[in-house]
């Protein structure tokens, strides 16, 4: 019984999310002036106010994605009723994030990456820098340092852990047979040599820093890719429409993206040789801890616990896919909405002379309040 009148009233719920704007759309069609259009956003957000269909804060967001849509009012002159263009942006934006880190889907892209550039310290380091900077670009640099580091921690105590046992199997102490001859155990023995061991833990503790170091580095390079990667770029978009009131949204998601992305691959790289010559002396050849057998039984661990942190999330989610979805509906719509080398699908109705009427805040408002559409 209370699982049917759960169905009833989620279908219920449907029904006024998906009928209420269709229904009033005879007024828009039989009365095309700004006016009308107008109340058909009012009454909206009247009917899912009362219904409660999505959550209230929810539906008053609802003018920031409607007006400028119908064209009763820019974006610019919409959201400054609530707060800045550009702080809306952010705002959209981080709701995103803010989804995608409650499903776990950016450890799973994560996770899958970085078993796919493999185990090698070398290349290990540079996947780590690769994966924390992509996720940097969506999400915030904290909370993509911050999910990285206990995966590149217990990453480390796992080959640390593989290492002590393969030297305990191999042994620190090695008989000799000579000429084949029966000796008694424990006869002629060599010792390892202190400096070596000294030298092996050097390297170790050099590796802890470079790989918790590179993911600090990559967070913030990261940022530097996208509108929204970091606050600061926000900023700057402010500012510049502050200061430069006529340059026409010279700056948007499509053209930042267009030069930032090319220098953070660069800066990555760069930030990845420096690493490498800092701390594994530049010989990519010999960037682990140990070589021969203890190399391969380490690479394996290395392998094997990021694989099992990857089997722990299970196969991809419902929500996962919805999250997905949506993500990749927010990147596409921003990068088309006026990529600069050709049109883009904002001038087919939204630009009328000097006016604007769809900014990226916009965009991103819009696939905020699908997360709160779609069902989990």
């Amino acid at each position: 019984m209370d699982s049917a009148k759960t169905c009833v009233t989620k279908f219920k719920s449907f029904a006024i999310l998906l009928f209420t704007p269709i229904l009033m759309l005879p007024l828009v069609i039989l009365i095309p002036d700004k006016f009308a259009r107008c109340a058909y956003v009012i009454v909206i957000m009247a009917v899912y106010w009362c219904t409660d269909v999505i959550p209230v804060a929810v539906t008053s967001l609802l003018p920031v994605l409607l007006f400028p849509l119908l064209k009763v009012l820019d974006s610019k002159q919409v959201c400054i009723q609530y707060m800045k263009d550009t702080n809306m942006l952010f705002l959209g934006s981080l709701i995103v994030a803010v989804a995608v880190e409650r499903w776990k889907l950016h450890k799973r892209v994560a996770l899958r990456m970085l078993l796919f550039v493999g185990t090698k310290p070398s290349r290990l380091m540079l996947g780590f820098m690769f994966v924390t900077a992509f996720l940097s670009m969506w999400i915030s640099n904290t909370a993509a340092t911050a999910m990285m580091i206990p995966i590149v921690e217990a990453m480390l105590q796992q080959m640390i852990a593989a290492n002590t046992a393969v030297e305990a199997s191999l042994g620190t102490l090695e008989l000799l047979d000579k000429n084949k001859t029966s000796e008694l155990p424990g006869s002629q023995v060599v010792f390892e040599d202190p400096n070596v061991q000294e030298q092996e833990d050097e390297e170790t503790k050099n590796m802890y820093k470079a790989m918790h170091l590179c993911v600090c580095y990559s967070a913030s390079i990261g940022g530097t890719a996208t509108l929204t990667g970091t606050g600061p770029n926000v900023v700057l978009l402010g500012q510049m429409q502050e200061l430069f009131p006529d340059s026409k949204d010279v700056l948007n998601y499509a053209s930042w993206f267009g030069f930032a992305f090319p220098n953070m691959v660069m800066m990555l790289v760069l930030a990845w040789l420096w690493l490498q010559c800092l701390y594994m002396r530049h010989n990519l050849k010999k960037t682990c801890i140990c070589c021969g057998e203890k190399k391969r039984d380490t690479e394996k661990i290395a392998y094997k616990v990021l694989n099992e942190e990857y089997q722990k999330l299970g196969s991809l989610s419902y929500p996962e896919c919805n999250v997905l979805f949506c993500f990749t509906l927010l990147v596409i719509l921003w990068f088309s909405r006026d990529p600069g080398f050709m049109p883009g699908w904002l001038s087919f109705a939204w630009v009328e002379g000097n006016t604007v009427h769809i900014t990226d805040a916009t965009v991103a408002i819009f696939v905020a309040i699908l997360l709160f559409i779609i069902p989990s």
